[in-house]
């Protein structure tokens, strides 16, 4: 005899929430570049840690093509992962800013199509990294978190108080 049960999943918290909270930190990120002074941005560093553009890089080559990614399950897009360099005509504050801008319209256009079955899948994202979708999602939010922090550190060094932590409307 075959019993076959079905299971219902219950998010603990809805996509659009979830693209909502990221976006909320996304604001904070552009708040934080804005709060950079522009001859610090791509070369002021200490302890060792990257310029803080170079940061920035990294999110922006993760996130939009991270997300188009997982929702097209296509990831020939995505470049070399491994490299952040910034062209020669984005090497400035405003360029910065426009590619930050461009990356999160990129996760906004893409994310509808992201189904909520989708979350449970496993990827392989940028034909590197395995685990599921909800999982590679956070990481990419998480990488955002931890690199801005970085950023507010720097603030901090040069003096300069930066945007509040908690505020990402």
């Amino acid at each position: 005899m075959t019993t076959t049960t079905n299971t219902e999943t219950t998010l603990f918290v809805s996509t659009e929430n979830l693209l909502n909270e990221w976006l909320g930190h996304r604001r904070l990120t552009r708040r934080v570049i804005e709060a950079f002074p522009e001859d610090k941005l791509f070369d002021y560093s200490i302890g060792g840690m990257r310029p803080f553009a170079t940061m920035i890089k990294e999110i922006i080559d993760i996130s939009g093509p991270g997300i188009r990614g997982i929702a097209t399950d296509n990831w020939e897009h995505a470049g070399n992962i491994n490299n952040h360099s910034i062209n020669k005509e984005d090497q400035s504050k405003d360029g910065l800013l426009k590619l930050l801008d461009q990356s999160t319209e990129e996760i906004i256009a893409f994310w509808p199509e992201i189904s909520d079955a989708r979350f449970q899948e496993v990827v392989l994202a940028f034909g590197q990294y395995e685990g599921q979708v909800f999982s590679t999602i956070l990481y990419f939010i998480d990488n955002e978190i931890h690199h801005r922090a970085q950023g507010t550190v720097y603030l901090r060094s040069l003096g300069i108080e930066p945007p509040a932590f908690w505020n990402r409307d």
